[in-house]
């Protein structure tokens, strides 16, 4: 009758929504199998024989051109961090976090110069296959290398954790899937076609996805904006309710001039200390493809780091209010709110392809540490085969998840954590590269010292004056390294005073007078003007990104005379 109540109808349609819900989680989960699938395929048919050598496996014959290796250096560096810290950095601080990470990481690329293609010839010289065994043949201290290989190992697995823990996030916020076992479930895939093929799937694989994870970032930008009225119009509502997104320190007054340096200190120093990063220098066919590599990377940074950013500062609209670990699952929580079942997929998606592109490469890289340097110190004898680099594989997998069982803190503090205690050995390594004469004690001692102070000052127990830990733990490491390196020379009679070749040179002025120019002190607390929706202080960081790779450009292509002097250290 008229204006009774019909509970069938009520029941039809709770019946209706939970059809609905089943039927999008099913469409997302195809999706991901799909992707899923064909990463293994792309792994398999990329692969290298079983039973294969070292440098077969863990280099893919040295022969890596430009593309390919361009494409497997990105992917291995944009990580989890890449997507979901960045992205709940842009949330909790704003756009505050761009320079530091888009122009940061691409001014990071002129190591690639300094120390890459020196590393590369090392390599082919003396056929080391892996950073310690570099450092090995130029000091000639298995007791070093062991020291080396054991930092490389220490510092990397709280990083290779955060992949894992990317993962569980992702796919707990988009498939429901709890996340310890979507931790499980793409540490797996990633183990599986790891195990199997070696660099040469990897950096097949991880071309496939740093392509993936650029087109469908880019998307996912486009698609917020238009849900909430356009770029412009969205960052101008905003900025009208949240001003401090727009201009530093931030929105939790993060980001002071103090800790911008330290920033750009860090990566400097840490990026090409990263294993899976180092050895990649390695398997280049020539230096001339770590030179064009070198050019396309500090625009490639400048655009792949917005984008996260402004998605981060942009989920303020639809999710006010998140704090500390929250922020870093704002990615997908806005992705599944403003797009349809597939799209949301395909978004998260790029995610995991950030994670996993960096995850096959840490393993692979930790694995030929551990069986090229770790095994033939204890045992006394060089493993034959790659059997125990597979095992120890597996290894780092489990150990991987254990740490993301239960995440201490954000992605943001752990990376930077750990990033600090492989920084350290730079000095080892620019050293030893550019120094006609040298001495493992130096390194060892400076590696020690260095280490201390990053436990020091982890548990507070030294004073950082504002800056982060890196600061003063890598002017202790150089200290230390330069005091007794001078000693010894001494020591033997051999200690000459000259000016160093790098002072003479007008390239070191202009990429000092650009990293000056980073620094802009006189724009700081400013939100104003404006261009696009955006402050011009960030127009200002993308300029400089240009002005950077010009800059590398009249390096490479316009002073080979000079390119030469720095190869042979005159």
């Amino acid at each position: 009758m008229l204006g009774e109540s019909h509970p069938d109808f009520g029941m039809a349609s709770l019946f209706r929504e939970n059809d609905f819900k089943v039927v999008a989680v099913g469409v997302k989960a195809n999706v991901l199998v799909m992707y899923f699938l064909t990463v293994l395929v792309i792994g398999f048919v990329a692969r290298t024989r079983w039973k294969s050598s070292p440098e077969s496996y863990f280099l893919a014959d040295r022969r890596l051109g430009t593309f390919v290796l361009l494409g497997t250096m990105i992917a291995t560096n944009f990580s989890a961090f890449t997507v979901f810290g960045t992205s709940g950095a842009g949330y909790r601080d704003g756009y505050a976090f761009f320079p530091i990470m888009g122009f940061g990481t691409g001014f990071m690329a002129i190591t690639f110069w300094i120390l890459g293609r020196r590393i590369w010839h090392l390599g082919q010289e003396r056929g080391a296959v892996t950073p310690p065994e570099m450092i090995r043949a130029i000091y000639g201290s298995p007791v070093l290398s062991f020291v080396f290989a054991a930092v490389m190992i220490v510092f990397t697995l709280p990083y290779l954790a955060l992949q894992p823990m990317a993962a569980g996030y992702a796919l707990e916020e988009l498939v429901g899937l709890p996340y310890f076992k979507g931790c499980i479930l793409v540490t797996g895939i990633i183990a599986l076609y790891t195990l199997r093929g070696g660099l040469r799937s990897v950096a097949w694989t991880d071309l496939f996805q740093g392509a993936l994870m650029s087109v469908l970032l880019g998307i996912s930008l486009i698609l917020v904006a238009r849900y909430h009225g356009g770029f412009i119009v969205a960052n101008r509502t905003l900025m009208a309710t949240d001003p401090e997104l727009f201009s530093r320190p931030g929105g939790l007054g993060t980001y002071t001039l103090t800790i911008w340096f330290s920033f750009m200190m860090l990566w400097f120093f840490c990026d090409p200390m990263f294993p899976q990063l180092f050895q990649r220098f390695f398997s280049a066919h020539s230096e001339n493809n770590i030179a064009r590599m070198m050019l396309f990377y500090p625009l490639i940074c400048t655009v792949i780091f917005f984008i996260p950013i402004a998605l981060g500062v942009l989920g303020h609209l639809a999710f006010p209010g998140l704090t500390g670990k929250q922020a870093d699952r704002i990615l997908p929580m806005v992705i599944n709110l403003v797009s349809g079942d597939l799209m949301s997929a395909l978004t998260i998606a790029c995610g995991l392809a950030a994670l996993m592109s960096t995850m096959d490469s840490q393993l692979l890289t930790l694995s030929s540490i551990f069986t090229q340097d770790v095994i033939p110190l204890v045992t006394g004898k060089h493993a034959k085969g790659q059997i125990l680099g597979r095992a120890f594989v597996v290894f780092l997998s489990l150990a991987g998840l254990a740490l993301a069982y239960r995440p201490p803190a954000t992605i943001l503090s752990i990376a930077t954590q750990t990033f600090t205690g492989l920084a350290v050995l730079f000095p080892t390594v620019i050293f030893g590269l550019y120094c006609k004469k040298v001495h493992s004690l130096p390194a060892l001692l400076s590696i020690i010292f260095g280490e201390g102070l990053v436990v020091l000052c982890y548990f507070g127990l030294i004073p950082t004056a504002g800056f982060l830990p890196v600061v003063p733990v890598m002017t202790g490491t150089f200290f230390v390294y330069l005091g007794v390196h001078a000693i010894l020379l001494v020591r033997e009679g051999v200690l000459r005073i000259a000016i160093p070749t790098w002072i003479r040179d007008p390239y070191f002025y202009v990429f000092f007078a650009i990293f000056l120019l980073a620094l802009d002190f006189w724009a700081w607390g400013r939100s104003d003007p404006h261009w696009a929706g955006v402050p011009f202080w960030l127009v200002y960081f993308i300029l400089l990104s240009f002005v950077l790779t010009v800059a590398m450009m009249h390096l490479v292509y316009k002073r080979k005379e000079t390119a030469a002097n720095y190869l042979q250290g005159e």
